[in-house]
C-alpha cells in the first residue's frame, strides 16, 4: 500500500497549509485562527514517481478529557494509530511550548516514525529557528515553510526514503489484476465479492457500514489469478460519524490507489446520488480502469430501469470510457460479463503502445483537426511515445504545446482510445515542449 503520512501538532502551526502544499490542492481550510480544522482531511500527494496519502488532523491536545478538544484529540489518536509515518509540526516563530512537549511525549510512545517539522521558517536562520526544538527529543528538526514551499520537496523525499518503490509491472502481471469493489454503503459490495469467490468470505448484512476495512482476497477464476479488495462504503462527509468509519474512508482510497481495476457498484433501487459521482470522480482522478456494476437489477421493474438509465447518462456521462453491467450479486446474474469487462479494462490499462503507431495516430488526428492558433503561432505536434501504464500515459513532443486548449486534449484522448481500443481505462496525455535556443537572444 502507498505510505500514509499523518500531520499532527497543536492548533495553528500550519498543518492544513502543509496538507494543501503536499496534495497541491486547497481542500483544507486555512486561516489565521486556531482550531479551524475539526475533522480529518485526506488527500493524495505525489513527488516524482512516488504517490502517498496525506491526512490532516485537528489541533492535538493529548491530555484533553472532555468537550470538542477531546473529540478532536480522539480523531488525531485514530490517525496516529493508522499512520505509516508522522509529521509533527511546530511553529518556528512561536518557539517551543509546553503543549508541544505534551504532544512530543505522546508521539514518542506511538511506535511510528516521527519527523519533527519546524514550520514558518521563511526568512529566518535555519540553525537558530531549529535550536529550541532539539529538546523535544525527536531527532533533528527540519525547518520548512509550508506557505512558501521552502524545503517541502526535500522533506517528502526524506519521509518516503524508507518505503519500498511500487512493484513493477511484470510482478503485478504475474499476480493478476487487483480489483477494488467500491460504492456507497449497502449497495451489495460484499455480496458481490462472496458471489465471485463462491463462498461467504466477507460479512454481508442488510445494514450500512458492515465492512470497516479494505480486505484483500486472492482468488482464481477460469485459471486466471485475481486479487479482490472489498472496501467500506463511502458516505458523504457529513454522514460519517464514527471514528472507525472515518478511517475506513482512507482505507478505501488506498485500495483504489493500489488497484488496477475498480468496480463501482450502484444500487438499481436507488437514484444515482452525488456521492456516486464523487466516488467515480476520485477513481477517474487516480487514473484507474473502471467497470460499473448496477446491482439488484432483478429487483426493479422496467419503468425503474429506464429511469435509472437516464439518470446514469445525465450524472455519470463523464464515464463514457467505462462499461456498464446490470447484475444481481445475490443471484449471480451477469457476473461472467462483468469479469470479462474487468479483464478487458485491465488489458487496456496495461497495454504496450508502440511509438511509431502512436506518432502516426497523432499525425492523422492533426491532419483531421489541427490545434487552434495561439496568437500568430500554431502549436506543432512532432512525435508521441508511451510514458506509463495504469493508466496509459502518452507523451507528445513539439513546440508551443503549452498553448493547446483542454478541448483539443480531449479530442486527442478520444482519438488514441479509439485507435488502440482502450475500453475501460482513462488515458493521460502529457506535453513536452522543445527548448528554444534563441528565446533569450536579441
Amino acid at each position: 500500500m502507498k505510505p500514509t503520512i499523518v500531520l499532527v501538532g497543536r492548533p495553528n502551526v500550519g498543518k492544513s497549509t502543509l496538507f494543501n502544499r503536499l496534495t497541491k490542492t486547497r481542500d483544507a481550510l486555512v486561516a489565521d485562527q486556531p482550531g479551524l480544522t475539526r475533522d480529518r482531511h485526506y488527500g493524495v500527494g505525489r513527488v516524482g514517481d512516488r504517490d502517498y496519502l496525506v491526512v490532516d488532523t485537528a489541533g492535538f491536545d493529548p491530555v484533553a478529557k472532555d468537550g470538542i478538544m477531546h473529540e478532536m484529540a480522539r480523531q488525531a489518536e485514530q490517525a496516529i494509530a493508522e499512520a505509516d509515518v508522522l509529521l509533527f509540526l511546530v511553529d518556528g516563530r512561536a518557539g517551543r511550548t509546553p503543549h508541544d512537549e505534551q504532544i512530543a511525549a505522546r508521539l514518542r510512545r506511538a511506535g511510528r516514525p516521527v519527523h519533527l517539522v519546524v514550520n514558518k521558517a521563511e526568512g529566518l536562520e535555519r540553525a537558530i529557528v531549529s535550536a529550541d526544538f532539539h529538546a523535544l527529543g525527536l531527532g533533528a528538526p527540519l525547518p520548512v515553510s509550508a506557505a512558501h514551499g521552502d524545503g517541502i520537496k526535500q522533506l517528502v523525499e526524506l519521509v518516503l526514503a524508507p518505503f519500498p518503490e511500487d512493484e513493477d509491472v511484470e510482478d503485478a502481471a504475474e499476480k493478476g489484476p487487483k480489483v477494488a469493489i467500491v460504492g456507497r454503503p449497502n449497495v451489495g459490495k460484499s455480496t458481490l465479492v462472496n458471489t465471485l469467490l463462491g463462498e461467504e468470505r466477507v460479512i454481508a448484512f442488510d445494514m450500512p457500514g458492515t465492512t470497516r476495512d479494505a480486505i484483500a482476497i486472492p482468488f482464481e477464476r477460469g485459471g486466471r489469478p485475481y486479487t479482490l479488495i472489498d472496501t467500506a462504503g463511502l458516505r458523504r462527509r457529513g454522514k460519517v460519524f464514527e471514528a472507525v468509519e472515518k478511517f475506513s474512508v482512507i482505507k478505501t482510497l488506498q485500495a483504489i490507489q493500489e488497484s488496477n481495476v475498480v468496480v463501482l457498484v450502484l444500487d438499481a433501487a436507488q437514484d444515482i446520488s452525488d456521492q456516486d459521482a464523487h466516488i467515480a470522480g476520485f477513481v477517474l482522478d487516480t487514473g484507474r480502469a473502471l467497470v460499473v456494476a448496477v446491482n439488484k437489477w432483478d429487483a426493479v421493474d422496467d419503468y425503474r430501469r429506464e429511469r435509472l438509465k437516464e439518470d446514469m447518462a445525465r450524472k455519470l456521462g463523464f464515464l463514457s470510457f467505462a462499461r456498464f453491467h446490470q447484475i444481481s450479486a445475490l443471484r449471480a446474474e451477469g457476473i461472467n460479463g462483468l469479469l470479462k469487462s474487468v479483464d478487458g479494462a485491465y488489458a487496456a490499462a496495461m497495454a504496450n503502445l508502440s511509438t511509431p503507431r502512436l506518432t502516426r495516430t497523432m499525425q492523422a488526428a492533426v491532419a483531421k483537426q489541427a490545434p487552434p492558433r495561439h496568437g500568430s503561432a500554431r502549436p506543432k505536434l512532432r512525435y508521441a511515445h508511451q510514458g506509463g501504464m495504469n493508466p496509459p500515459v502518452i507523451v507528445i513532443h513539439g513546440n508551443a504545446l503549452e498553448n493547446i486548449p483542454n478541448s483539443y486534449v480531449r479530442f486527442l484522448e478520444r482519438t488514441f482510445m479509439e485507435a488502440f481500443k482502450l475500453q475501460g481505462t482513462p488515458l493521460r496525455i502529457q506535453f513536452r515542449t522543445a527548448h528554444n535556443p534563441y528565446a533569450t537572444k536579441n
